[in-house]
């Protein structure tokens, strides 16, 4: 089912108006206005913002598509965790605002091949930080403890359930 012709234009323009995060603040601001519009269409938007993602290089606009995705994960959309492999393509990125993104995604999806690439964007920012705004650790770090999480309790359900 194609997405209205207004969302269409919207996920076009992915990166318009994105303000990364700055010495004024420790995050960054999106079009929270064309944001409703892409998320009211759900699961349909997916292919669409995919994408997106598949062809960019451009910072501000992989903010954007990440940002939705995130989004779409708090209003229960389905499938985001089978876009991995588009959004693999940005594990290696230097990006902060990237990793902070990619790591609320990993953390809500928990798929088992991001867990690798967190480790690493971990070590990154341990052995050579580079945001002077915020500590990309925190998200980081946050998205591996529940990946642990997860792990223990299936490993104790598992146990008791024998």
């Amino acid at each position: 089912m194609p997405v209205n012709p207004i969302t269409a234009f919207s996920i076009k323009h992915l990166g318009k108006n994105v303000k990364p995060a700055d010495s004024s603040k420790n995050y960054c601001c999106f079009d929270e206005y064309k944001i409703e519009k892409i998320l009211q269409e759900k699961e349909a938007a997916l292919p669409y913002i995919e994408q997106v993602l598949k062809t960019t290089n451009d910072t501000r606009t992989v903010l954007d598509g990440l940002y939705i995705l995130n989004r779409m994960l708090d209003n229960q959309v389905k499938g985001i965790d089978k876009m991995y492999p588009v959004l693999s393509r940005f594990n290696d990125s230097n990006s902060p605002d990237i990793q902070v993104m990619l790591s609320g995604i990993y953390r809500k999806t928990l798929v088992p091949d991001a867990f690798g690439p967190l480790n690493k964007m971990l070590y990154k920012q341990i052995t050579a930080p580079n945001s002077p705004y915020f500590d990309p650790t925190e998200e980081i770090g946050g998205a591996i403890l529940e990946y642990i999480k997860n792990y223990g309790a299936k490993n104790a359900y598992d146990k008791n359930s024998i």
